[in-house]
């Protein structure tokens, strides 16, 4: 008979090699995409663009991200998630290298078409391959963590390109930006395994922990909402219908907010380049904070129901309150407590492993990204059109915000009542050791 902590693998190298290697990854890959809306206002001169232009190129990232969630998901789950994640990583470094180097509005929207091409496979395969090394009692910590590259991308990318923008010109800053994927493509090959036991640096008794408590996992799932394993009744599931739009919901009030915050911040304060660098980086320190402490919580007490509704709820109000304080210093604030709100990535990516069987796990994570990511493309392009049809992005806002409380209803609706792995999971390892 199998005991719970046996259910429960020991901190090991994972937490101190994997999950590093693969923040920094995604961490390149999130400063890649978001740089751009640093450099957005110095474009102006070379390319002329209109706000609509700059919502354009901004969303059309993610019409690229479609194509490849649900074909990465399936090879890397099929045959190996580190390396479509190598492969990605080559081919986004050099695309985001090709950004500095457009001449025109055509080839700027064709270079970050195919930037989204090739990181739109990187997150269900990394997600695929956390799914083999942390069970479920551990997968929203280690989906958080390695998510916190989500908000540490435009802390260290708004400083860092705000300075390099007082010394280069906007092509050299996306070049320079564009190189380190292409280093950090040697350290991923070198450290990252597909499994515990393909690692050289896991022990055999850490790899034997971890695979017993997947397997726990995996007899629990019997009980959950879809047991099918055919690839059609995963895309008409109502719950996976659900979980794609909130995705989809929330992308669009996310991508609209971050995207778009430079450019308020600088009509805010009118201020240069590196004030409004700094000032956009101190957002996203609060939405680091709060992506740690849900991340935590979720793992100690399992995905309830209000796990992500209360977050994006109060996100939701306060950026539709802040479109009517009139700016100054009550409308930054605001501004912090959405940033606050809004990371709830390691909370909603430990849903689909906890409704989803591992053989049907990877079609539903690349139909989550891939149709819901387009609400990425949805949110800036919208508060771009009304900013040049008003003159101001405070209506855009206010339909972000309204993205951002649906995405919160959805969630709440397809959360089980109890997180029943949290809690029956020793049961189910004696089930795996009958």
């Amino acid at each position: 008979m199998t005991t719970a902590p046996s259910v429960r693998p020991p901190l090991g190298r994972r937490w101190i090699l994997l999950i590093p290697v693969a923040s920094v990854m995604y961490l390149l890959a999130y400063f890649d995409r978001t740089n751009l809306s640093f450099v957005l206002p110095q474009m102006d001169d070379d390319l002329h663009l209109t706000a609509t232009d700059k919502g354009l190129v901004s969303g059309i990232f993610f019409i690229g991200y479609f194509f490849t969630q649900v074909p990465a998901a399936i090879i890397a789950q099929k045959w190996s998630a580190k390396y479509v994640v190598l492969i990605l990583m080559v081919f986004w470094g050099l695309c985001a290298v090709w950004t500095g180097l457009v001449h025109n509005t055509g080839e700027l929207f064709t270079a970050r078409f195919f930037l989204g091409v090739f990181e739109g496979g990187v997150q269900p395969a990394t997600l695929i391959l956390l799914s083999r090394w942390f069970p479920q009692k551990e997968r929203a910590r280690a989906s958080g963590l390695w998510l916190l590259a989500i908000p540490l991308a435009p802390i260290i990318a708004a400083p860092i390109t705000g300075t390099l923008l007082s010394s280069f010109d906007w092509r050299g800053v996306m070049i320079l930006e564009g190189l380190p994927p292409l280093v950090w493509a040697i350290v991923w090959f070198f450290v990252i395994a597909d499994t515990p036991r393909r690692a050289r640096w896991a022990s055999a008794r850490e790899a034997a922990d971890i695979e017993t408590a997947i397997a726990a996992d995996e007899v629990i799932k019997t009980e959950s909402i879809t047991t099918s394993t055919r690839y059609r009744d995963v895309v008409k599931n109502p719950i996976v219908i659900a979980l794609v739009a909130a995705w989809f919901l929330y992308n669009a009030g996310f991508y609209g907010f971050t995207l778009w915050l430079p450019q308020v911040l600088s009509d805010m304060t009118g201020g240069s380049t590196e004030l409004v660098g700094f000032l956009t980086a101190i957002p996203y320190v609060f939405g680091l904070a709060a992506m740690v402490v849900i991340s935590t919580r979720t793992d100690r007490l399992g995905s309830r129901r209000t796990t992500v509704l209360v977050p994006l709820s109060v996100a939701a109000v306060a950026l539709v309150v802040g479109q009517f304080v009139g700016g100054g210093v009550p409308e930054y604030v605001l501004l912090c407590v959405v940033a606050a709100g809004l990371y709830v990535h390691g909370a909603f990516f430990a849903l689909p492993p906890l409704l989803l069987r591992t053989e049907v796990l990877a079609v539903g994570l690349g139909l989550i990204g891939g149709i819901g990511n387009l609400g990425g493309f949805l949110g800036p392009y919208i508060v771009g059109w009304l900013d040049d049809v008003t003159g101001s992005t405070a209506l855009g806002f206010v339909l972000l915000g309204a993205a951002i409380a649906g995405c919160g209803v959805l969630l709440a609706a397809v959360t089980p009542r109890r997180p029943r792995l949290a809690v029956a999971a020793p049961e189910a390892a004696a089930r795996v050791d009958a």
